[in-house]
C-alpha cells in the first residue's frame, strides 16, 4: 500500500491535476520542490479533498490545501498534529471537513501551538470557505427511533440513541472565515455539530469571522468547554433539535451588523418536534459583549421554539435586549423552571428580558441573583490562540 500511494503521488505530481469533486476518490497532489543546494526539500504543499474509506494521518512536515469536500467515512479516523494550519481554497461552500457518523477527527492542538483552519485567500473573507462538520449517533428530537436525519451540507446521515457516541477529540482548533452557503437554506458554519455525543471531547475551540453561525448544534449531548465566537454575521451560538449538552466558559463578542449571540430553539420549525423533548442545555460561566446601546445593539440573546435551559454566572454587556423569549412553550419553560438563569449582570442594557411568550411570568421568575454574574475569565483562557 505503501508502495502504490508513493508511486501515485509521482503521478499526480507529473500530471499536476487539482480537481475538486465533491464526491471524488481521495484526490493527493504533491507539488514537492527539491533544492538544488544541500538536496534539502521544501515541505510538500498536499491537496486533500474526496471520500476517505482510510484513515488519514496528517503529517506535521507537509503543508496541505482543502480543494474540496473531504469527508471521512465510518470507521475512519482523521488526525491533524498540533500546531497545523490547512488553508482551503476560497471558493465557498462546497469546501469543507465532514466527519462522518462512525468515523472520528482527532485534533488536539495546545495554546501554543493550535490547530487552524483558514481561508487560502489572500485578504480572507467571511464565506471563504464552508467549516468543519461532525455527524454522530446521539439522540436529535425531529426523528425517532433509529431514524436518522440529514445534514443540511453534504447530506449525511445523523442521529440515533447512542448518547455517549464518540465523534473524536477537538482542542485548541480555530476556525476562520467559514460560512460559504450552498443556497438560502443551506449554509455553513464555523462547528456544525449534528447529533453529537458526550463521548466527544470538545475543549477550546474558536469560530472567527465566520459569514453564518459560528457555532451550531443540531441535538446532540457533546460537551464543549472553552468556547470563543468573535464577529460571526450571522448567530455566534446556535442550538437545536432538542440538544442537551453542556456549554462551560463560553465568550462570544459581536458588532452591530452581526445577528444574535445566542439563538436557541427546542426544535427545528422547518420539520416538527417529533419526540416531544425540548432542547434543554447546562450554559456556565458565559460572557457576551455588543458594541452598545448607542450603536443600536438590538439581541443578545434570543430564546424560542420552546427550548429550555439552565444558565448560570451570565455578563451581558451592550445590547438594547439581555434576553428575548418567543412562544408559548418557551414561557412554560420559564413556568415549569426548565428554563432560568442564575447569576446574572446587565452592563449598558436596555430591557433585561422581554417576554414574547403569551405566557405570564415576571423577570424575577426567569432570573436571579441580578448584579453577581462575572461569567468567563477569557483574558486568561482565551490568550495566545485565539484571535481578536
Amino acid at each position: 500500500m505503501k508502495k502504490q500511494l508513493i508511486l501515485a503521488l509521482a503521478l499526480v505530481s507529473m500530471v499536476f491535476s487539482c480537481t475538486t469533486d465533491d464526491t471524488a476518490d481521495i484526490i493527493i497532489n504533491d507539488n514537492s520542490i527539491t533544492n538544488n543546494g544541500g538536496g534539502s526539500t521544501d515541505p510538500r504543499t498536499i491537496f486533500l479533498s474526496g471520500t476517505y474509506t482510510e484513515d488519514l494521518t496528517l503529517d506535521a512536515n507537509n503543508t496541505y490545501k482543502l480543494n474540496g469536500s473531504l469527508i471521512m467515512t465510518d470507521g475512519t479516523t482523521l488526525t491533524i498534529p498540533a500546531g497545523m494550519t490547512i488553508e482551503a481554497l476560497a471558493s465557498g461552500a462546497d469546501v469543507y471537513i465532514a466527519i462522518s457518523q462512525g468515523a472520528k477527527i482527532v485534533a488536539n492542538g495546545t495554546a501554543d501551538n493550535p490547530i487552524v483552519l483558514t481561508s487560502d485567500a489572500s485578504s480572507p473573507a467571511a464565506g471563504d470557505w464552508g467549516g468543519l462538520i461532525i455527524l454522530g449517533k446521539a439522540p436529535i428530537n425531529s426523528v425517532t427511533g433509529t431514524a436518522t436525519a440529514t445534514s443540511e451540507i453534504a447530506s449525511l446521515p445523523y442521529g440515533g440513541q447512542t448518547t455517549d457516541d464518540n465523534s473524536g477529540s477537538l482542542n485548541y482548533v480555530r476556525v476562520e472565515y467559514s460560512g460559504g452557503a450552498a443556497d438560502g437554506q443551506s449554509e455553513n458554519n464555523g462547528f456544525s455539530f449534528y447529533g453529537v455525543g458526550s463521548g466527544t471531547v470538545v475543549n477550546y475551540i474558536q469560530a472567527y469571522a465566520g459569514k453564518d453561525d459560528g457555532i451550531e448544534f443540531f441535538g446532540g449531548t457533546v460537551n464543549a468547554s472553552y468556547v470563543s465566537v468573535i464577529n460571526a454575521e450571522d448567530d455566534s451560538v446556535d442550538w437545536t433539535e432538542g440538544y442537551a449538552g453542556t456549554l462551560t466558559n463560553v465568550y462570544i463578542s459581536n458588532r452591530t451588523t452581526d445577528d444574535k449571540a445566542i439563538e436557541a430553539d427546542g426544535y427545528n420549525t422547518d420539520f416538527s418536534n417529533a419526540t416531544g423533548v425540548f432542547s434543554k442545555p447546562t450554559v456556565t460561566n458565559l460572557t457576551i459583549v455588543g458594541e452598545g446601546t448607542a450603536a443600536g445593539h438590538s439581541e443578545a440573546v434570543r430564546l424560542r421554539a420552546g427550548t429550555q435551559g439552565i444558565f448560570t454566572n451570565v455578563h451581558i454587556t451592550g445590547y438594547i435586549e439581555g434576553f428575548d423569549l418567543d412562544d408559548t412553550d418557551t414561557g412554560n419553560g420559564v413556568v415549569s423552571d426548565d428554563l432560568q438563569v442564575t447569576g446574572v449582570t446587565f452592563v449598558d442594557v436596555t430591557t433585561k428580558m422581554k417576554n414574547d411568550t403569551s405566557v405570564s411570568f415576571t423577570d424575577s421568575d426567569f432570573y436571579t441573583g441580578e448584579g453577581s454574574g462575572t461569567a468567563t475569565d477569557y483574558a486568561t483562557w482565551g490568550a495566545g490562540w485565539t484571535k481578536q
